[in-house]
């Protein structure tokens, strides 16, 4: 890599999905399968016929609020999410390490891909189903999807299997045929699973999984550079994380061995990442100066607009003050012709208690109209001498919010000011300060003892009285410099400095009183880059080493060892011939030497093995499930007959599916 060479983040938005057409070759007696991988990083849907699916997106679902205070929400699902961190605690995933548990969820989302289908069918999807589930998948989540299916969606059949043996049919098998005796590394994005495929079927006893997967490690990576990098914590998202991980990391194939040579400079300058965040730099002198009077005019534009949008304001909360009134004068003459059940009714549904609170509530609507409208009218009939209204920064309204800004600059500088000069004081033996601030120290140690061996109960602190004490007898004379001080302090000479042309003639006073802590430092583009060294490679290794993050769980190649030492030597050897990885996390780069060195370590000397990586890690699942929906015979799907007669817990079993067992009476 080039030493110069750096980097900047893509951020790239998703694309909203399109409403695809409902095609009459998709209708009939006939109507091909609709094949959803319902993973617990994305959804893929499409249709059995397609060689690609017509849906692909994050599968996750936000609410948000139309207004504040209002019940109106918009649910967005997927692609539809344009900013992720902008909506990051108000995300839902119908899934926890890949079972799900909130259905609603899953009802959103099947709704959201139905829709975007083209499926215009009244109350019912006239299409077969066959959908990915997790390994093992409990009956009551199972519950849960075959009655959404069935009862809501009216669905004729539904077909369910685990996504990584449809992979492993995809890039191995035919569909409907017993899959190869195979071992399958399934690396998924909340859990991470070793399923041992034997005589064509999965093989339940030997299924082992990990609490670990995509999610965590991207985590990880975030905490790490949070930890490296405080000073750009809302620079570094967990968004940007999972770029870093996809776009620089790699999986070391000897980790201390690599470790070592991040040591060395010349290979930590060629292999580091430098990655540019959005950076403004600070304007010189000279552009200062020649920008003044566009600064100056900018900052009128912006008063011009400020005062547009409180006139806007103005008048909304007219029209609202005035609805409000003829609803309330309304009530008020219904009171008298009405019985009493009837007025009490009324009087709730307008949030009022009594007549008295509504005659008080209709005096001050009243009055509150009469001051906005006249208000109004003062600002429209003061003309300048051109006959147009008065310039916004003219008006006494802003002028008044103006010098309203300016004060309370001026107080908190005031306290400020205050506070040095005490500290200064105090730092002086001799001055009043201190030498009242000794006198209450020697009267609290007085107060303290009542005499020789005698021990008084201490108290001090029991009352509010005593933490004035405490202030007075404080060298910081009961205050400090705080941070919502200064935030407050910014905002108000933000303010100022936008709305206010001549702030430039006095701005200098915070500046100074600021000037001990920032030291006249100047960020430059440097201070605002992330170096990408070890991270590259300690994220990626936690699928081996759990232990970074304090998980008691054991890595990848342990639990592989443990899976195979599970059954006899024949078939041990036919399930490391054929080591299949598949899953999003397949994608790291190193993934398979690392693999490749581990097993050569862990099986007997000159043992064969093989490991082998699906074609694509993250789509073939799907691409697996819709061969096997497209041959699939009806025995493969859960009818709606026995859905009915067998119960919401029932489901077809096949060879890339779960293993069924009987429930067991308690």
């Amino acid at each position: 890599m080039e030493e110069d060479k750096v980097f900047t983040f893509r951020d790239v938005k998703p694309t909203p999905d399109i409403y695809h057409t409902y095609d009459s070759s998709l209708k009939g007696n006939n109507a091909p399968a609709i094949v959803i991988d319902h993973g617990s990083c994305q959804c893929r849907v499409g249709w059995a016929v397609d060689a690609n699916p017509k849906l692909t997106f994050r599968n996750l679902m936000a609410k948000l609020r139309k207004e504040k205070g209002k019940s109106d929400v918009d649910i967005l699902v997927g692609n539809d999410i344009a900013n992720f961190e902008a909506v990051r605690f108000q995300l839902k995933s119908p899934f926890d390490r890949d079972v799900i548990t909130q259905i609603d969820t899953v009802e959103t989302i099947f709704d959201y891909a139905f829709s975007h289908l083209g499926i215009d069918t009244e109350g019912s999807v006239n299409h077969p189903v066959v959908l990915t589930e997790a390994v093992c998948n409990p009956s009551p989540a199972r519950q849960f999807m075959n009655e959404l299916l069935f009862e809501c969606y009216q669905v004729p059949a539904v077909s369910v299997g685990i996504d990584a043996l449809f992979s492993l049919q995809h890039n191995f098998s035919k569909p409907c045929v017993e899959l190869p005796t195979s071992l399958v590394v399934r690396l998924g994005y909340q859990t991470t699973h070793i399923l041992p495929v034997i005589g064509g079927k999965c093989d339940p006893q030997g299924i082992r999984r990990i609490n670990l997967g995509g999610l965590q490690m991207i985590s990880y990576l975030h905490r790490l550079l949070q930890l490296k990098y405080p000073s750009h914590l809302s620079s570094v998202t967990f968004t940007r994380a999972e770029e870093l991980i996809h776009d620089y990391g790699y999986i070391a194939e000897d980790y201390l061995e690599e470790l070592s040579k991040w040591a060395d400079g010349e290979f930590y300058d060629e292999n580091v990442r430098k990655i540019q965040l959005p950076f403004t730099p600070a304007p010189t002198a000279a552009e200062t100066s020649l920008n003044l009077e566009q600064q100056q005019q900018r900052r009128k534009e912006n008063v011009k607009r400020l005062v547009e949008i409180n006139a806007k304001k103005r008048e909304e909360r007219l029209a609202s003050d005035e609805e409000r009134l003829e609803t309330l004068q309304i009530i008020q003459h219904q009171l008298a012709e009405v019985d009493d059940a009837l007025a009490i009714k009324l009087l709730r549904q307008a949030e009022i208690t009594d007549e008295h609170h509504l005659e008080q509530e209709i005096q001050n609507i009243q009055d509150r109209v009469s001051r906005t409208r006249q208000k109004m009218a003062a600002a429209a009939a003061n003309p300048n001498e051109e006959g147009e209204p008065k310039k916004p920064n003219e008006t006494a309204e802003f002028q008044e919010w103006l010098e309203g800004i300016r004060k309370q600059r001026t107080e908190i500088l005031s306290r400020r000011k205050e506070r040095q000069q005490r500290r200064q004081e105090l730092t002086k033996r001799k001055s009043a300060a201190a030498q009242e601030r000794m006198r209450i120290l020697s009267m609290l140690a007085k107060s303290g003892s009542s005499g020789p061996g005698k021990k008084k109960e201490d108290t001090f602190g029991m009352k509010d009285e005593d933490w004035d004490i405490y202030k007075a007898v404080s060298k910081d004379g009961g205050g400090s410099d705080s941070e919502a001080e200064q935030e407050k302090l910014n905002d108000l000479e933000s303010a100022l400095k936008r709305y206010d042309p001549n702030f430039k003639n006095y701005s200098g006073a915070s500046s100074n009183a600021g000037e001990g802590s920032s030291g006249g430092f100047v960020p430059t583009a440097e201070f605002y880059q992330l170096h990408i060294g070890t991270e590259r490679i300690r994220a990626p290794e936690l699928f081996f080493q759990p232990s970074f993050i304090g998980s008691h769980q054991a890595g990848i190649s342990e639990t592989i060892d443990y899976v195979v030492k599970l059954y006899d030597p024949d078939t041990q050897l036919q399930l490391v011939n054929n080591v299949f990885v598949t899953g999003g996390s397949a994608n790291i780069p190193g993934l398979v030497p690392r693999l490749r060195k581990d097993l050569l370590s862990m099986r007997p000397f000159e043992s064969p093995f093989k490991i082998n990586i699906a074609a694509d890690p993250t789509g073939d699942a799907w691409r697996g499930a819709r061969e096997f929906g497209k041959v699939a015979p009806p025995s493969a799907y859960l009818s709606r007959a026995e859905y009915q007669e067998c119960g919401p817990y029932y489901f077809a079993e096949h060879h890339s599916s779960n293993r069924r067992f009987a429930l067991i009476k308690q």
